[in-house]
């Protein structure tokens, strides 16, 4: 026969397992209860996505308004029930009978009336002393017959005309020469002729001299230089209504010595 303690012992193990196995399934019963009434619930339809603008542009700086200080000028308030007075002109009790005009100013010792000064023309020909609207612009000072003198714009000029013999020639529009050219001084046993063109200033001056120039015949360098040497010592009447700088030639015809 089985012990009496080893019968309980069976029972109460028995009774465990039948006990654990209930509650097992109770708590997974639950579980799934929970789920099913408290889990995620799927929405049908899904809602549409939301967007949002992202700006990354900087923000201007708002102006500061000013306050201003003090109290503001207030008007005074209008009742619009009182009625409009109308207000008459002040009239003078004395009416004249004449306009009442003041008198002229005019210039005197002790006026207030300033007179503009007017300022002096300047005379050109003052410039150039012993020139006159008579005398020929082409003409040299002092020529007791102007009129025998070739006028300005003359296609020749107004020097000596024609290419005589070892003479030199002197052309500038408007303009003559003040005595005689001078020559040039060479050694050279050279030949030939050298144009040099001329720039001569209101006085008369030749300020600037290149030989070359067209008409040249011969390409001795020394007598290139002779020939510009002379042409600077040479001087022209003086002209107001000439340009600053007067282009011009002079041509010189070397021989044989």
């Amino acid at each position: 026969m089985m012990k009496p303690y080893l019968r309980d012992r069976q029972k109460e193990a028995k009774v465990s397992t039948v006990t654990g196995i209930v509650l097992t399934v109770s708590v997974h019963v639950l579980a799934c209860l929970l789920c099913v009434f408290t889990g995620m619930k799927y929405i049908y339809p899904p809602p549409q996505e939301q967007t949002f603008l992202v700006d990354f542009s900087e923000d201007e700086p708002q102006p500061v308004k000013r306050q201003n200080r003090g109290r503001q000028p207030q008007a005074e308030e209008i009742d619009k029930t009182k009625p409009v007075e109308l207000i008459q002109r002040s009239e003078s009790p004395h009416k004249s009978e004449k306009a009442n005009k003041t008198a002229e100013a005019k210039p005197d010792d002790f006026g207030d009336v300033e007179t503009p000064v007017q300022k002096e023309e300047i005379n050109k020909n003052a410039l150039f002393p012993g020139m006159s609207k008579k005398d020929s612009s082409n003409a040299p000072h002092g020529a007791t017959d102007p009129k025998n003198e070739f006028k300005a714009g003359h296609p020749k000029g107004n020097t000596a005309g024609g290419k005589s013999e070892g003479t030199p020639n002197a052309r500038l529009k408007g303009r003559n020469t003040l005595g005689a050219i001078p020559r040039p001084a060479y050694s050279e046993q050279d030949y030939g002729t050298v144009v040099v063109d001329i720039w001569v200033d209101n006085y008369g001056n030749v300020t600037k001299a290149v030989p070359g120039g067209q008409g040249t015949t011969v390409n001795n360098s020394k007598l290139w230089a002779a020939a510009r040497a002379a042409a600077l010592q040479t001087h022209f009447n003086q002209s107001a209504d000439a340009p600053a700088l007067q282009q011009g030639t002079i041509t010189y015809v070397f021989k044989l010595q």
